[in-house]
């Protein structure tokens, strides 16, 4: 199994295990957190190593679903990812569009 495959199973196992507990939503985004500043260190233990790398799409899936604080820390922790465009640019969409996600999804259980 690859890398990348082996992101996204991580991935499922977290979203399958924090449904299962009373907060979900809280469990999973400390999961994805935690999951997301693994991979970026992974991803730069294979950059250092000649391995194959965790695609940068990966990477940005990661953030997207929730694990955007982990890629932060991730980023200045292991100092990757710091600098390289579009990638940058990529990874600032997705925060914000995770963030409209949720807060939008806030707005409507509140108005409940």
């Amino acid at each position: 199994m690859n890398l990348n495959r082996f992101c996204y199973l991580l991935l499922l196992l977290a979203a399958i295990g924090s449904a299962c507990f009373p907060s979900p939503f809280v469990l999973w985004l400390l999961a994805v957190n935690v999951l997301t500043l693994v991979v970026y260190g992974a991803d730069k233990l294979a950059a250092r190593k000649a391995w194959r790398r965790v695609p940068e799409l990966t990477l940005l899936v990661f953030g997207l679903v929730g694990g955007w604080i982990g890629a932060i820390l991730g980023q200045q922790l292991f100092r990757h990812k710091t600098q390289k465009q579009p990638f940058r640019t990529y990874f600032a969409v997705s925060v914000i569009l995770n963030l409209a996600v949720v807060l939008g999804a806030a707005y409507l259980l509140a108005r409940r």
